[in-house]
């Protein structure tokens, strides 16, 4: 819905326990405030900065996103701390196989490929990744099948376009 603003409902299957409106979800790595929900979908506002910066404007009805809520502060920490606030965007430029798993390139831009170190983090539509191969405007990362099977990032052809996060640390 546009109107005065961009508004997006997400359909999703039934979390253990249940959203509240005005917590935090993160939308292809962008973090967003629920303004309306049920059990099995929410309504987000987008701000204009937000529009400008991800992908999120470009979504049709039925593209799969990845969601992920945001982590209690007495929560495990797996893989690296993703804020939800998307640096930049990037392009798949390859995706090759390497044995069972694919190495995906990104063409990032200089200022993304700056924040970013080989073996370092960075989060692909919110999926946090490892850093296998960089270069002054791109960087490589090596992707397993379940991560393909899990997150709309096995759906990616080259060409498309993805919200990047560095690593804040």
């Amino acid at each position: 819905s546009r109107g005065r603003g961009l508004v997006i409902e997400f359909a999703f299957e039934p979390w253990r326990d249940p959203l509240v409106p005005g917590e935090s979800v993160a939308v292809n790595g962008t973090c967003l405030t629920v303004v309306r929900c049920d059990s099995t979908r929410f309504t987000a506002d987008v701000l204009r900065e937000t529009e400008q910066r991800t992908g999120l404007a470009e979504l049709k009805p039925g593209d799969k996103v990845n969601l992920e809520r945001a982590m209690k502060s007495n929560a495990r920490l797996g893989g690296h701390i993703v804020q939800g606030h998307v640096d930049g965007r990037g392009t798949l430029i390859s995706k090759t196989p390497k044995g069972r798993d694919f190495a995906l390139t990104f063409r990032c831009g200089r200022v993304i490929a700056c924040g970013c170190v080989e073996k370092g983090s960075i989060a692909v539509n919110g999926v946090s990744l490892t850093v296998s191969g960089l270069g002054d405007d791109w960087f490589r990362v090596d992707v397993i099948p379940t991560t393909l099977r899990e997150t709309n990032l096995g759906s990616l052809k080259v060409g498309d376009s993805v919200n990047l996060e560095t690593d804040v640390l």
